[in-house]
């Protein structure tokens, strides 16, 4: 049960994998500089995970019946992994909050410039850089030491994994997954939903729905999109 000053706001965070156990190390360290947060704890749909504790904070119950009990509280997607990609926009999509339901949580050790804007539900680690008129959109995940050059664009559901380096004027589709450390020449577009590999370097445009690797990277194979994300990529 929560103690927290009433000036503090609640907040839940849906998932309890390594994401979500390094969204809430941010949170303490941004409660650490200036207390915002009253970390409820974590939702997760495992019924194995019930009551664990990660980073201070114990898995509480499930997505659905949690955001049901603490109808006050802020919420933060924090799922997704190279393997499945898609299990933050299906949640957000399955719950149908308000966008100011949604927590953005930025590390306190990220650098975001003053022109630069960010979206709801989305999480900056720490390290990561956004410099003049970017723009992140919607529960994006940008992961530790990120670096986001001018006029860069970020589509909803984005996930920017370790170490990824953006040159200026890139555009990246919804869904879209950079794995740690890929490399994105300027003014290229990754298509929505693609999947860039782990220590890519991109030096053309990626279409829409498919998989990338290598140096340079090529093109591996189209990505199998679930139904509902298939339909609504059509659409």
């Amino acid at each position: 049960m929560s103690t927290a000053s009433p000036e503090l706001t609640p907040l839940l965070i849906a998932g309890a994998g390594g994401f979500a156990r390094e969204t809430a190390a941010a949170v303490h360290s941004i409660n650490a500089v200036s207390p915002q947060w009253d970390l409820i704890g974590f939702l997760d749909d495992d019924p194995a995970l019930l009551g664990r504790e990660f980073e201070g904070a114990s898995v509480v119950g499930t997505i659905d019946d949690g955001i049901a009990r603490h109808p006050d509280a802020r919420v933060v997607v924090c799922t997704g992994r190279p393997e499945n990609y898609f299990s933050r926009p299906q949640i957000v999509r399955r719950l149908g909050l308000a966008p100011e339901s949604y927590a953005t949580i930025i590390h306190p050790a990220a650098s975001i410039a003053a022109t630069a804007a960010i979206g709801h539900g989305t999480v900056v680690l720490a390290g990561a850089v956004a410099t003049a008129q970017c723009r992140i959109g919607n529960h994006v995940a940008v992961m530790p030491l990120v670096s986001l050059t001018h006029d860069d664009e970020i589509g909803d559901f984005a996930t920017l994994a370790s170490g990824v380096r953006l040159g200026g004027g890139v555009r990246v589709g919804p869904g879209t997954y950079l794995g740690a450390g890929a490399l994105v020449r300027e003014e290229l577009t990754v298509g929505s939903w693609s999947l860039v590999g782990m220590g890519a370097v991109v030096t053309r445009s990626i279409p829409p729905a498919e998989i990338w690797a290598g140096v340079p990277a090529r093109r591996r194979r189209a990505v199998e999109l679930p139904p509902q994300l298939a339909a609504a990529e059509h659409s």
